[in-house]
């Protein structure tokens, strides 16, 4: 009779109408590598992600050319402000997103998301001026909330056996975005300079130099628009009453009601409550704090690299053009999905996704501290070391980005992961709005002190970036850093 009890207990109820139910039923009759979620999850991710830092490149002209900056050393400065004002819409918008998500789905958040890609990440290509750029760039935040949503997508289109894959799948494409946007934007920025034989000055693109990059991000965004209407909706849809039965198991009803009521008293101790406040699950907390400090960090180190490399050699910096920039950053992409779709799964597997971060942030730490002495070599040396550098670089950040979204996405439930998302994506999107701004001043700062006794010039530009990631591999140590089943 017990073994009869557990058998039937086993046995979930699904609800016809229901989408998310649906998936259940696809996951359980699915078998080997799930290869075409992926492929959907990475398209859309990369989508969001490429116009994010795109910019980077070729914002130190484009400032420039909008004749804002009195001097050559002010132009970070107001880069910073054009970087930042991406994050900033999104931190003011990602709880609502994430909100919208766990009530109507995350397939619409998703469509909205990559469309506001299509129209505002075009019109931010035709900027005038330094305020339409603002401009267009915040509301590009402000109407992509995305990120969220597709993590918690991540986890529900994937059995167990495949929720790390996936989710490394969404920090892989996250990463790669972040490399091959800026390297699009290197490549494809003042095309009329570049390849005049293509396209003349009075060209549409002679007369807008930055918005062959945006153009080509933004046809992108429309078929990933396009195809993100077939994608599978994952969240379950039926009233509470079939909810609390999706929860429970077909035999609630029967005569085993005893010995479901021992399972769930089994349960119930070591999983959160369900109607418990994101805000008192530290599990999520800590993770989305953690989160925090390194996106903070990371968006700093997109920005300053780029401006470090296209700046004078008088000032410290490489002396690149856009072009340059964008072959180190393509480099750095490939090796990145290299790195995460071979290497990663196995040494989280081994490792666990804590002492991956941890191992991670320290080596990144000593790669830093390097930097400011590659610019005095030259040649093929220089390419060489700045080409491996920006790719160990990328790799370590990826890795403690996917800990971290493995971690969040552990500590809550389906119900609340849009929500949970929403709530790291907001404190992350102010993190990351700092991270521009600041690195931009700080680079600024940086170029007026070539001759300072301590730390001079580019020094201790990397030296803050150090001091910003090793506060967050010490936050990775308990009693900060709880796991859901540490409690």
């Amino acid at each position: 009779m017990g073994e009869d009890c557990k058998e039937a207990l086993l046995e979930k109820v699904y609800h016809e109408n229901c989408p998310g139910c649906k998936v259940e039923l696809y996951k359980e009759r699915r078998r080997g590598l799930p290869i075409k979620d992926l492929i959907s999850i990475w398209i859309v991710v990369l989508c969001t992600a490429l116009p994010i830092s795109s910019l980077f490149p070729f914002l130190y002209f484009m400032i420039r050319d909008f004749h804002i900056a009195k001097r050559e050393e002010d132009i970070g400065y107001y880069a910073g402000y054009v970087g930042s004002a991406f994050m900033l819409g999104r931190a003011l918008t990602s709880v609502f997103w994430g909100v919208i998500a766990d009530r109507y789905g995350r397939k619409p958040v998703i469509i909205l998301g990559t469309s506001a890609v299509v129209i505002f990440n075009t019109l931010f290509g035709l900027s005038v001026n330094f305020w339409m750029a603002v401009c267009t760039r915040f509301l590009l935040g402000s109407l992509n909330g995305l990120l969220g949503p597709i993590k918690a997508y991540a986890v529900e289109i994937f059995t167990d056996e495949y929720q790390a894959l996936g989710l490394s799948t969404v920090s892989t494409a996250w990463g790669i975005g972040l490399i091959i946007g800026p390297a699009l934007g290197g490549f494809l920025a003042q095309p009329a300079e570049k390849y005049p034989y293509l396209f003349s000055k009075e060209s549409l693109f002679g007369r807008f130099p930055y918005f062959l990059p945006c153009l080509c991000i933004s046809v992108f965004a429309l078929g990933v628009t396009l195809a993100s209407c077939w994608l599978p909706e994952t969240l379950h849809m039926h009233d509470e009453h079939d909810k609390l039965q999706d929860d429970s198991y077909g035999a609630l009803e029967s005569a085993c009601r005893s010995s479901a009521k021992e399972l769930s008293e089994e349960t119930a101790d070591r999983a959160p409550k369900s109607g418990e406040s994101l805000l008192k699950n530290w599990p999520l907390m800590s993770s989305i704090i953690v989160y925090c400090i390194f996106s903070l960090h990371d968006m700093a180190y997109s920005e300053i690299f780029s401006l470090w490399a296209v700046s004078s050699r008088k000032y410290g910096g490489l002396g690149y053009s856009t072009e340059d920039v964008g072959e180190v950053l393509a480099v750095s992409g490939v090796g990145l999905l290299l790195f995460q779709f071979t290497l990663y799964p196995v040494v989280e597997r081994i490792l666990g996704a804590v002492t991956v971060m941890r191992i991670a942030g320290i080596l990144a730490i000593l790669l830093l501290s390097s930097y400011p002495f590659l610019a005095t070599l030259s040649g093929f040396r220089l390419s060489m070391l700045v080409n491996v550098a920006s790719v160990m670089k990328n790799v370590l950040s990826v890795s403690i980005i996917t800990g971290l979204f493995l971690l969040q996405n552990k500590a809550v439930d389906q119900h609340q992961r849009g929500a949970a998302n929403g709530i790291a994506m907001t404190g992350m999107s102010l993190f990351k709005a700092v991270g521009p701004a600041g690195g931009g001043t700080i680079f600024s700062w940086a170029q007026k002190r070539q001759v300072a006794a301590f730390l001079p010039g580019n020094q201790i530009v990397f030296f803050i970036l150090s001091v910003v990631e090793a506060i967050g591999v010490l936050m990775t140590f308990k009693p900060f850093l709880a796991t859901r089943y540490d409690q």
